[in-house]
């Protein structure tokens, strides 16, 4: 007779699933209407399904009831996502951006993070009873960097098409892509201390000289700059090889749009194996991979990237929702709620906006206040931070003496979890829910106070319901007078504005004589910044769109009629060959 089988495989299988398909019913809705980040929703959804809820998760059963193999799990899962989503990162990049824009990012990369660094751990030092300095570093250093994947909630989609410069999401991608991978010297530096200095030099000899010339030699030396040039070599002879193989008619489509992503696997396997930095290698291989462009502007009209980033969002913080100690932040023996919840409110306002408002006018990208504050505040924490956790627990357990923790960091691996696992959660949800209810509390009481005075001035109105994140101008009113008779007269209608819900934070600057793309909305004609001509649904894009610019609603001229792939120059051996207008609009000129 058959039996229910409820095994792990079965049961992790059915709920990742079931999960990911009831989010993909209602994503755009989330995503684009209520600017709520995936990363935020997939945590709520892991929570409700781990041991402390549902159940259906059960991490530590996957980990064959170890801790440590639990931890190894969460550490090689962080860097599978990291390096993915890097090399995605470097891809997106203009060609020989990190070229052209080095002083700026040297300014965001260099005095910025090392301020970020030092805040934080000073918050960390203050508000951790019995914490020294050293060990203070060593957590500030786990959540000085910016996250990319939750970043990706200001740079990608609506909200960011609509409000954030194209120049300006382009660096904060680049800094949030390389800063993961100089995370390591910093969290070293005070590794390498706290190991020589941290009991008084009775466990190890050598004191702060040794740890020095370790933290130059096998961080900055081995470590930092392997990964740098073993990530540029990599991605310029793949490019290359995909070069030569797409001139020879050797690769199809698939394995095309592929390739960027079993890139990332390959750099992330290989750099492990070395023990260099695989996080900045897969970043600066992205990057060169795109260096002449190429790349980048044949996969514009690609779908398969964006979806292998979203499925990987959705199942790491689903586990991080499941693995997450949230039973510690209330009972543990390092730091009480009472101060925690303070040091997460603190190190989100001062980790890094004090210092972004301070250097932003040397950065060119940052033109005004709203645009320092902005990028200030949204600098968050997560995957990242729970990677460099997982890395200095590993650390931390080679101090050990005769299979028991040194007595000076005997708290420190618990301090180190409780602390960085509040300030990612924390990250997450503030992050995940300020664009919406910011948006909401800023707009919402124009938009009540204008209602209310139309109706008291107007008489009845109707009008249409309230819809955050929608791109409204005006609408109309209709009223009815009629006589005691009830004749009916006819309708009247008058356009009124509106203060839309919605609105712009961050003012685009004016664009060259080039324009951008236009916004192709559903049957309205739109123009670009005062462009003279507009462009409809249903019209067939040529040399109007220029290739390698996108559409802000992230919606190509899918025109009905028009060729498949129409914003490629290549062909694939198993695709038909562009003819007569479509050929036309994939010639135009690539930007420069």
């Amino acid at each position: 007779m058959p039996a229910l089988a409820t095994t792990n495989f079965n049961i992790i299988l059915s709920v990742l699933g079931g999960w990911i398909s009831l989010f993909g019913l209602v994503s755009y809705l989330c995503k684009e209407s209520f600017y709520l980040s995936e990363a935020l929703i997939s945590l709520l959804a892991g929570v409700s399904l781990s041991p402390h809820a549902a159940n259906f998760i059960r991490p530590l059963d996957y980990a064959l009831g170890s801790v440590e193999n639990l931890n190894a799990i969460t550490l090689a899962f962080s860097r599978l996502v990291l390096g993915v989503q890097l090399v995605l990162a470097g891809v997106q990049l203009p060609s020989r951006y990190l070229k052209k824009q080095w002083k700026p990012l040297a300014i965001l990369l260099g005095p910025i993070m090392a301020a970020m660094w030092i805040a934080t751990s000073l918050l960390v030092w203050g508000l951790v009873p019995g914490l020294n300095i050293l060990h203070a570093l060593a957590i500030g250093s786990c959540v000085t960097p910016t996250d990319p994947v939750l970043s990706a909630v200001i740079v990608k989609g609506k909200f960011a098409d609509h409000n954030v410069p194209k120049e300006l999401q382009q660096i904060i991608i680049a800094e949030s892509g390389a800063n993961d991978g100089l995370g390591y010297p910093f969290l070293f530096l005070a590794l390498y201390l706290i190991k020589y200095i941290g009991d008084g030099g009775v466990a190890e000899s050598g004191g702060a000289r040794v740890a020095i010339g370790l933290w130059f030699g096998e961080t900055l030396g081995y470590t930092i700059l392997l990964s740098v040039v073993y990530g540029a070599a990599v991605g310029w002879l793949a490019k290359e090889l995909l070069h030569w193989a797409e001139e020879h008619k050797f690769v199809d489509r698939e394995s095309f749009l592929v390739f960027a992503i079993s890139l990332a696997l390959f750099i992330v396997g290989t750099c492990g194996m070395i023990g260099s930095d695989d996080v900045l290698a897969c970043f600066i291989a992205g990057n060169v991979f795109t260096w002449d462009d190429w790349f980048r502007l044949e996969t514009l009209d690609d779908s398969l990237q964006p979806t292998i980033d979203m499925l990987l969002n959705v199942s790491v913080f689903m586990w991080y929702g499941a693995v997450c100690p949230w039973e510690s932040f209330n009972d543990n023996g390092v730091v009480p709620l009472r101060r925690l919840v303070p040091l997460g409110i603190l190190v989100l306002l001062l980790r890094r906006l004090p210092w972004v408002l301070m250097v932003h006018r040397f950065i060119p990208q940052i033109e005004e206040v709203r645009q320092a504050v902005f990028v200030g505040f949204f600098g968050p924490v997560g995957v990242s931070a729970i990677f460099y956790l997982y890395i200095t627990l590993e650390f931390l357990q080679t101090l050990d003496v005769d299979g028991r923790p040194r007595a000076d960091v005997a708290k420190l691996p618990e301090a180190v979890t409780v602390v960085v696992w509040f300030i990612a959660v924390c990250s997450i949800v503030v992050h995940g829910l300020s664009i919406p209810l910011g948006k909401l509390g800023f707009y919402l009481p124009r938009t009540i106070s204008r209602g209310v005075m139309s109706s008291s001035s107007e008489g009845p109105s109707v009008v249409a319901p309230f819809t955050l994140g929608s791109r409204v101008s005006s609408f109309a009113i209709r009223r009815r007078s009629g006589a005691d008779s009830g004749n009916e007269q006819s309708a009247s209608s008058s356009s009124r504005p509106v203060y839309r819900i919605g609105g712009t934070i961050i003012p685009k600057r004016q664009e060259d004589s080039t324009g951008k793309l236009p916004d192709l909305r559903e049957g309205v004609q739109t123009s670009n910044n005062s462009s003279t001509s507009a462009v409809a649904i249903g019209q067939a894009s040529t040399s109007a769109v220029a290739i390698g610019q996108s559409s802000p609603s992230g919606v190509g001229p899918s025109a009905e009629g028009a060729a498949p792939y129409s914003g490629r120059t290549i062909r694939f051996p198993d695709e038909a060959p562009l003819s007569g207008a479509a050929a036309a609009g994939a010639a135009v000129p690539s930007e420069p």
